[in-house]
């Protein structure tokens, strides 16, 4: 007994014996009690002389019995050794003993195989009347094909020297076993295509024999990814696995002679791509931003209770936030782009990352950005990157449009009580930040990996009424559209106390 592979079926290996040829095989039961046998006879290639043992029965609600072709270490179509054709029927034998113990017909039972194996389908499915016949990419002329690419097996089956007479006699045996008319009820799927090499000479000339035949079908592939006799099945799986399935349920399909196979590879796929993208659940960077986390700061270290995370979401109605993919919570995003959260129990010891992604009201997403941190013991003072907000400052609105960069201090009309006025905002994507007023470029600041900037001018700014246009700066060197930011210096006597906040004075 074979041990089940991880996500397979449990394989049953025996020898049959009691023909002049002892037979290997292996079987696994079908699923569910299905009542119906896929007999599996292996190509040349298949490993340790087991055809289609690579997992791809594994779905198929059917008992299947694979038959290996080795007798003496040598290869034989499951026909014969130096002509004795006692060989075949020690494998019928195994075939017919293990119908029996199912208690099935051959009405229940499908021979498949591709290659050598589709040879030994066909005849042995007309040959002892089996109802269903899978045959890939056969050789009709058994003997000749051996005889040129296999001379071992040659010698094996047809005598040593390969007699010109015996390899005759085996290149009729299925053309006649098909001309007879023998089992003219059974179910025939036969593949091949125009890129085997060996379809010219081995399947085209024989598809007439077929005529009369209630059911027999076939399926002429002509995919521009088949390139010789190995590819044809590959190419096939999925339609063959169909077939398979149905023939398993007792539901013979009728197919008649169809073509398949029509990819395009290099078709144009402008159309489609623009189409996808433009209707994409998921949406650029540039038409809707991902979401600036503010607090914690990059790399920060938070208290492992109590840790509020901050940012700013443009267009967004909420955000999303997920560590090694869980769910951790989704906050409201407020009219004026801001959103504040906490998680709902302590962060454990150690560093994390959270990845977050906007949703707009039409449930589209933004791509994601993350804020890598460490939760502490010790409670910790609220960090900030570099020049940013308070987690409650208002957005300023003047003028802003999605491709703006966002301000968040000083905030629209604001009245700022110190000569002293630091800039910080957000600008995901950007990768510097300028400022003018009245046409006049004052400066620039570049912006960090989570999407903040912050700038400080460096001078002490006259009192009165200021207009500061702020652009982003793409990698390009392109500017976005202006974010205008009025505000107002105080005239404050000198000698009086300015209040410190996040962002400059007040």
């Amino acid at each position: 007994m074979s041990k089940s592979p991880a996500t397979g079926r449990q394989l049953l290996n025996g020898i049959e014996a009691s023909g002049t040829f002892p037979v290997e095989y292996r079987f696994a039961h079908a699923k569910n009690g299905n009542r119906h046998l896929v007999v599996v006879f292996a190509n040349f290639s298949a490993p340790d002389d087991y055809g289609w043992s690579n997992g791809v029965f594994d779905n198929v609600r059917a008992n299947i019995l694979w038959i290996r072709d080795r007798f003496q270490g040598m290869n034989s179509y499951y026909l014969c050794q130096d002509m004795d054709f006692s060989l075949e029927q020690s494998v019928a034998t195994l075939i017919f003993n293990v119908m029996k113990a199912l208690s099935l017909t051959p009405d229940d039972v499908t021979m498949w195989g591709g290659s050598k194996g589709g040879s030994a389908a066909l005849y042995f499915g007309l040959r002892y009347g089996f109802r269903n016949i899978v045959s890939i990419v056969p050789q009709f002329l058994v003997g000749t094909y051996v005889a040129t690419v296999h001379p071992k097996v040659a010698a094996f089956m047809l005598g040593e020297g390969v007699p010109e007479e015996n390899v005759r006699a085996v290149d009729a045996i299925l053309p006649e076993l098909v001309r007879s008319g023998t089992n003219r009820e059974a179910n025939i799927y036969l593949l091949s295509s125009p890129q085997d090499e060996q379809y010219t000479a081995q399947v085209e000339p024989f598809l007439g024999l077929f005529q009369g035949y209630e059911n027999f079908n076939f399926i002429y592939s002509e995919s521009p990814f088949i390139t010789d006799h190995t590819q044809v099945t590959r190419r096939n799986v999925p339609a063959l696995m169909g077939i398979v399935n149905l023939l398993a349920d007792g539901m013979p399909p009728r197919l008649g002679f169809v073509r398949n196979g029509y990819e395009e590879p290099d078709r144009d796929k402008s159309g489609i791509n623009a189409y996808l993208s433009g209707t994409s659940m998921v949406k650029d960077s540039h038409s809707f931003p991902p979401p600036t986390v503010l607090t914690p700061a990059f790399n920060a270290e938070v208290p492992m209770t109590g840790a509020v995370f901050t940012g700013v979401a443009p267009g967004a109605v909420r955000v999303s936030l997920w560590e090694h993919g869980k769910f951790l919570g989704s906050p409201p995003v407020a009219p004026d782009g801001t959103w504040t959260w906490e998680l709902n129990r302590s962060w454990t010891k150690g560093k994390h990352l959270v990845r977050l992604f906007a949703v707009n009201g039409e449930g589209f997403h933004s791509e994601r950005s993350e804020v890598p941190f460490t939760a502490v013991d010790a409670p910790a003072v609220p960090s900030f990157a570099s020049g940013q907000g308070m987690p409650d400052a208002r957005v300023s609105t003047v003028g802003h449009s999605e491709a703006a960069p966002m301000v968040l201090a000083p905030v629209a009309h604001e009245q700022v009580m110190d000569a002293r006025v630091v800039f910080s905002g957000a600008a995901p994507g950007a990768a510097q930040i300028g400022f003018r007023e009245n046409g006049v470029l004052l400066g620039g600041a570049a912006v960090a990996p989570n999407g903040s900037w912050s700038w400080d001018s460096g001078w002490p700014w006259s009192p009165g009424v200021h207009i500061v246009d702020v652009f982003a700066v793409d990698t390009a060197g392109g500017e976005s559209a202006v974010t205008q930011v009025p505000f107002t210096v105080m005239d404050v006597p000198a000698g009086a106390g300015a209040v410190p906040y996040y962002g400059g004075t007040y």
